[in-house]
């Protein structure tokens, strides 16, 4: 299947599209082990370096399996282009050191990814990266945080672990009346749910380690957008070298094959999670966006296709309950990664989120009693039966 073939449905591009057969006629797309490729002539490495002449050069930056992989993901998201990454953190850092610059500003949402605050206050922050981080459904804090050298606002939607969810369309308006780009993290949702490019986003960025992936088997990454942008993003990569493996990438888009039905099974059972979680005595408060009582319930309705499979929840008594509930379970995996078949259950405050500042959580509305389950595909009764016994 090539490029010219995106009026297929999703699901058919998600196990056909970017596939290259070699000369062999494999049907299943090729692993290619090398670092290096050999030119015909030094006319032809001329050329590939110069860029005149498509084809691959060097691992770091050209390899057949990791292009099949990007072409796969670009259909699926509706992009121009896509550059992968060695993983989620490498496709932040790849965006932001390609497209800005020491004294240039970021809006981000609050509500982010415990390392991906870390990344922007701490460690680019050092390089002289100015960001203003505002709640993530705040759109008046959105624009009061503008200035006039912002040049990025930067979100996560579903966010991680509230599942709050931002306006894409509306935070995008915002950002580019300023003359910004707005990047979102559309890791909880991925493209079977959820293509932020659609309602005027500029950048989409992955961990393909979670849900692309699908079982917990390699990291990646994935930054996504217009061929102008992500040619900068290519061109940071090809010097500084955060690259995916080919083996990864092989593992990855093999992962994207079965992400629809994946997906929409794995939503399915966390919004029936959720529900009996909102009938548990010792349970204060669900987050999920498929449920009605969920903050953003009507934007979710309008702008993915289902609510994901992150479920979280607060118990009562802060730590000690949390901890407890989740030494007493039998079945879920005690581990912060997530978009695993497995389901998954751990405690935000230590651990996704425990690098940053009690007071940075407090804001985030991250607290000591909050527990994050991410929904697999076992039995939702063996996971509910699991649950119920460490609460009670």
């Amino acid at each position: 299947m090539h490029d010219d073939n995106l009026d297929w449905e999703a699901d058919t591009l998600a196990v056909r599209a970017g596939g290259q057969r070699s000369a062999f006629g494999e049907h299943s797309e090729a692993l290619y082990l090398t670092s290096s490729f050999v030119f015909r002539s030094a006319g032809e490495a001329a050329r590939r370096f110069a860029g005149e002449d498509p084809g691959n050069i060097y691992g770091r930056f050209t390899n057949p399996t990791v292009t099949m992989m990007q072409d796969r993901l670009k259909a699926l998201e509706g992009a121009e282009a896509c550059v992968a990454t060695a993983s989620g953190m490498s496709a932040i850092l790849a965006t932001v050191m390609a497209l800005l610059r020491a004294g240039e500003h970021v809006v981000a949402s609050a509500s982010l990814f415990g390392a991906t605050v870390q990344l922007f206050q701490n460690v680019l922050g050092r390089f002289g990266l100015g960001t203003t981080f505002v709640p993530a459904t705040d759109l008046a804090a959105y624009r009061a945080a503008m200035r006039p050298n912002t040049r990025m606002l930067f979100v996560e939607t579903p966010s991680n672990p509230l599942t709050e969810i931002v306006d894409i369309a509306a935070v995008a308006e915002i950002a580019h009346a300023g003359g910004a780009w707005l990047a979102v993290d559309n890791c909880f949702c991925t493209p079977a749910l959820q293509r932020p490019l659609a309602f005027g986003a500029d950048i989409v960025i992955h961990s393909a380690t979670k849900y692309l992936d699908g079982q917990g088997r390699v990291l990646g990454g994935a930054v996504l957008g217009s061929a102008e942008l992500m040619s900068e993003v290519l061109g940071f990569l090809r010097t500084a070298g955060p690259s995916l493996s080919p083996f990864n990438a092989w593992v990855i888009l093999k992962g994207m094959e079965t992400l629809g039905l994946r997906m929409q099974a794995q939503s399915a059972a966390a919004l029936q999670l959720a529900r009996w979680l909102e009938r548990q005595p010792r349970v204060e408060r669900v987050y999920y966006p498929g449920l009605p009582s969920h903050p953003q319930f009507a934007l979710a309705q309008r702008q993915q296709s289902a609510g994901g499979a992150i479920v979280s929840f607060e118990v009562r008594d802060g730590r000690e309950a949390a901890w407890k509930l989740i030494d007493a379970t039998r079945l879920l995996s005690i581990t912060a990664n997530l978009g695993d078949t497995k389901s998954t259950i751990t405690h935000p405050a230590s651990t996704t989120h425990g690098r940053i500042s009690p007071e940075a959580r407090a804001a985030a509305g991250i607290s000591e009693g909050l527990l994050r389950v991410a929904v697999g595909l076992e039995s939702i009764v063996d996971i509910e039966r699991d649950l119920a016994d460490s609460l009670s």
